[in-house]
Protein backbone atom coordinates (compact mmCIF):
# COMPACT_ATOMS: atom_id res chain seq x y z
CA UNK A 1 0.00 0.00 0.00
CA UNK A 2 2.77 2.47 0.90
CA UNK A 3 4.54 1.61 -2.34
CA UNK A 4 1.44 2.69 -4.29
CA UNK A 5 1.29 5.96 -2.35
CA UNK A 6 4.96 6.61 -3.13
CA UNK A 7 4.32 5.87 -6.82
CA UNK A 8 1.37 8.24 -6.82
CA UNK A 9 3.44 10.97 -5.18
CA UNK A 10 6.17 10.50 -7.79
CA UNK A 11 3.60 10.69 -10.59
CA UNK A 12 2.12 13.89 -9.15
CA UNK A 13 5.59 15.42 -8.92
CA UNK A 14 6.28 14.51 -12.55
CA UNK A 15 2.93 16.02 -13.58
CA UNK A 16 3.80 19.28 -11.83
CA UNK A 17 7.20 19.34 -13.53
CA UNK A 18 5.56 18.73 -16.91
CA UNK A 19 3.09 21.56 -16.27
CA UNK A 20 6.02 23.87 -15.59
CA UNK A 21 7.77 22.74 -18.77
CA UNK A 22 4.59 23.29 -20.80
CA UNK A 23 4.32 26.81 -19.41
CA UNK A 24 7.92 27.52 -20.35
CA UNK A 25 7.31 26.02 -23.79
CA UNK A 26 4.34 28.35 -24.34
CA UNK A 27 6.46 31.36 -23.40
CA UNK A 28 9.24 30.19 -25.73
CA UNK A 29 6.80 29.67 -28.61
CA UNK A 30 5.43 33.21 -28.12
CA UNK A 31 8.93 34.53 -28.84
CA UNK A 32 9.60 32.42 -31.93
CA UNK A 33 8.65 33.68 -35.38
CA UNK A 34 7.73 32.04 -38.67
CA UNK A 35 6.99 33.75 -41.99
CA UNK A 36 4.58 32.91 -44.77
CA UNK A 37 4.94 34.50 -48.19
CA UNK A 38 2.93 34.59 -51.38
CA UNK A 39 2.97 36.22 -54.79
CA UNK A 40 6.75 36.19 -55.20
CA UNK A 41 7.08 37.81 -51.76
CA UNK A 42 4.55 40.57 -52.49
CA UNK A 43 2.76 39.58 -49.26
CA UNK A 44 4.56 38.51 -46.11
CA UNK A 45 2.85 37.36 -42.91
CA UNK A 46 4.70 36.79 -39.65
CA UNK A 47 3.26 34.63 -36.88
CA UNK A 48 4.55 33.53 -33.50
CA UNK A 49 5.03 29.89 -32.55
CA UNK A 50 1.52 29.78 -31.08
CA UNK A 51 -0.04 30.71 -34.41
CA UNK A 52 -0.86 34.34 -33.63
CA UNK A 53 -0.37 36.70 -36.58
CA UNK A 54 1.99 39.48 -35.48
CA UNK A 55 2.73 41.33 -38.72
CA UNK A 56 1.54 41.64 -42.31
CA UNK A 57 3.70 43.35 -44.93
CA UNK A 58 2.45 44.29 -48.37
CA UNK A 59 4.74 45.28 -51.23
CA UNK A 60 4.19 49.01 -51.91
CA UNK A 61 3.79 48.35 -55.64
CA UNK A 62 1.03 45.87 -54.91
CA UNK A 63 -0.82 48.45 -52.84
CA UNK A 64 -0.35 51.16 -55.49
CA UNK A 65 -1.97 48.94 -58.12
CA UNK A 66 -5.08 48.69 -55.94
CA UNK A 67 -5.66 45.19 -57.20
CA UNK A 68 -8.16 44.09 -54.58
CA UNK A 69 -8.75 40.67 -56.14
CA UNK A 70 -5.03 39.87 -56.13
CA UNK A 71 -4.72 40.99 -52.50
CA UNK A 72 -7.69 38.81 -51.57
CA UNK A 73 -5.86 35.83 -53.07
CA UNK A 74 -2.35 36.54 -51.77
CA UNK A 75 -3.13 37.45 -48.16
CA UNK A 76 -4.90 34.18 -47.23
CA UNK A 77 -2.18 32.17 -48.99
CA UNK A 78 0.55 33.88 -46.94
CA UNK A 79 -1.46 33.56 -43.72
CA UNK A 80 -2.07 29.85 -44.30
CA UNK A 81 1.62 29.26 -44.97
CA UNK A 82 2.63 31.10 -41.78
CA UNK A 83 0.08 29.19 -39.70
CA UNK A 84 1.22 25.84 -41.12
CA UNK A 85 4.80 26.69 -40.16
CA UNK A 86 3.69 27.75 -36.66
CA UNK A 87 1.80 24.47 -36.18
CA UNK A 88 4.86 22.50 -37.26
CA UNK A 89 7.05 24.49 -34.86
CA UNK A 90 4.57 23.79 -32.06
CA UNK A 91 4.39 20.06 -32.89
CA UNK A 92 8.19 19.77 -32.99
CA UNK A 93 8.46 21.52 -29.63
CA UNK A 94 5.93 19.11 -28.08
CA UNK A 95 7.83 16.13 -29.44
CA UNK A 96 11.09 17.51 -28.02
CA UNK A 97 9.41 18.12 -24.67
CA UNK A 98 8.25 14.51 -24.48
CA UNK A 99 11.86 13.39 -24.78
CA UNK A 100 11.02 10.51 -27.07
CA UNK A 101 8.51 8.98 -24.66
CA UNK A 102 5.84 6.87 -26.26
CA UNK A 103 2.78 8.88 -25.34
CA UNK A 104 -0.27 7.92 -27.41
CA UNK A 105 -2.09 11.14 -26.44
CA UNK A 106 0.83 13.24 -27.73
CA UNK A 107 0.37 12.02 -31.30
CA UNK A 108 -3.34 12.76 -31.02
CA UNK A 109 -2.65 16.25 -29.66
CA UNK A 110 -0.22 16.96 -32.48
CA UNK A 111 -2.71 15.67 -35.05
CA UNK A 112 -5.33 18.04 -33.59
CA UNK A 113 -2.97 20.96 -34.13
CA UNK A 114 -3.36 20.36 -37.87
CA UNK A 115 -7.14 20.59 -37.58
CA UNK A 116 -6.96 24.10 -36.15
Amino acid sequence: MFKNIANLAAMLKQAQQMKGRLGALQEDLKKKRVVGRSGADLVEVEADGLGQIVRVTLDPGLVERRDRELLEDLIPAAVNQALAKAKQLHADALRDLSGGLDLPQLDEMIANLDKG
